[in-house]
């Protein structure tokens, strides 16, 4: 690559990196702030079986009926809770 294609690179970086400051300062402002979670990576080759097996242990217990209610009360919109 030239060198003219690197320093333009170099500068589309440093043009991203500026957006992303500026976004994340104007969210600051509005009192936001930052954070990182870590959830289960859905493409690890264990996830599939650990979830299965999670899935059973809930199906076969005697609660089964209420841990469905609260998982079903968890994803209910607002609107279908307001609908007849």
């Amino acid at each position: 690559m030239s060198g003219s294609g690197l320093s333009s690179q170099a500068a589309r970086r440093a043009a991203n990196r500026r957006k992303v400051q500026e976004h994340r300062q104007r969210l600051r402002a509005q009192g936001m702030r930052p954070i990182q979670i870590w959830v289960p990576d859905v493409h690890a080759p264990d996830f599939a079986a650990e979830a299965r097996r999670q899935s059973l242990v809930v199906a076969q217990s005697p609660e089964e009926a209420d841990i469905q209610a609260f998982m079903d009360s968890l994803v209910e919109w607002p609107d279908e809770a307001s609908s007849p």
